[in-house]
């Protein structure tokens, strides 16, 4: 009938078509960053340290690519760095003087040595996740991650001077004892090879230069094991097995300095 308004139609594929369209003009909300503050809360709570002034915490980890210009490189963590390295070394001396009566002043060296090499401050850095804290300039995704691997132990160490400045030697203190202490007393790596500490030992006491003896080789050519015996002058022998006659030259010198109470080889 002319009077009656036109019908109109939709198939279901287009009411489908249109819901789904009416949906997707919602944005979908973007995950947000913790701001400045907040991030700055989480890496006080990993360092274990509260900072007074935020500023120094922000110095430590900032690289000098993230800094507008060239010449405004102290705002990097270098100098920070600089103190951290030398507050570090006086930390960790007082401590090995602490920990060693015993040792002298060639083995104290060389624990500190092994203890602030970058190396070992990367590792405290990493064990507290303060990588992805080091804020960088305008580079690749894998360039930056190298970069931050490059530079964790001077930010490490710049953490320490920042730690300094904000609180003092006895936070300072603090922080290193807590992430050096374990360190320390479980060296990496041996300080010395056994055979160098009995030889000096020995001419300490007067006596000649120490003899290695094999006395047995036993198993298949592919892997051997020999028995070695180390001798000095008015003492008894010392042995030790090994995959290699250098392998059972040191263990026999090991066993020969624990007999006779030497300290300063890779046992504290």
């Amino acid at each position: 009938m002319s009077g009656e308004p036109a019908l109109t139609t939709s198939s279901p594929t287009t009411d489908v078509a249109a819901s789904a369209g009416a949906a997707e003009v919602k944005p979908a909300k973007k995950a947000r960053r913790p701001s400045a503050k907040a991030a700055a809360k989480i890496i006080e709570q990993r360092i274990g340290y509260p900072f007074s002034d935020s500023s120094l915490l922000a110095t430590a980890f900032t690289h000098v690519s993230a800094l507008k210009s060239a010449r405004s490189r102290a705002d990097s963590y270098q100098r920070l760095e600089f103190l951290g390295d030398h507050v570090l070394g006086l930390i960790v001396s007082d401590m090995l003087y602490r920990a060693f009566p015993k040792a002298d002043e060639g083995e104290l060296s060389k624990r500190l040595a092994d203890l602030v090499r970058r190396e070992a401050c990367a590792d405290v850095a990493r064990s507290l996740g303060l990588d992805e804290a080091v804020k960088l300039g305008a580079v690749g995704a894998g360039a930056g991650a190298r970069l931050r691997k490059s530079v964790l132990g001077d930010i490490c160490e710049a953490v320490i001077g920042a730690i300094f400045l904000d609180g003092g030697y006895a936070a300072a203190a603090q922080f290193v004892e807590r992430n050096w202490t374990e360190r320390m007393r479980k060296p990496v790596r041996p300080l010395r090879d056994p055979k160098t500490i009995l030889q000096e030992w020995a001419q300490g006491k007067g006596l000649p230069t120490p003899v290695y003896r094999e006395i047995e080789r036993t198993g298949p050519h592919h892997d051997p094991q020999f028995r070695v015996a180390v001798e000095l002058p008015g003492l008894t022998p010392a042995e030790g097995v090994g995959g290699s006659k250098r392998a059972a030259e040191k263990v026999a010198a090991t066993a020969l300095l624990k007999r006779e109470g030497v300290t300063g080889g890779g046992d504290a």
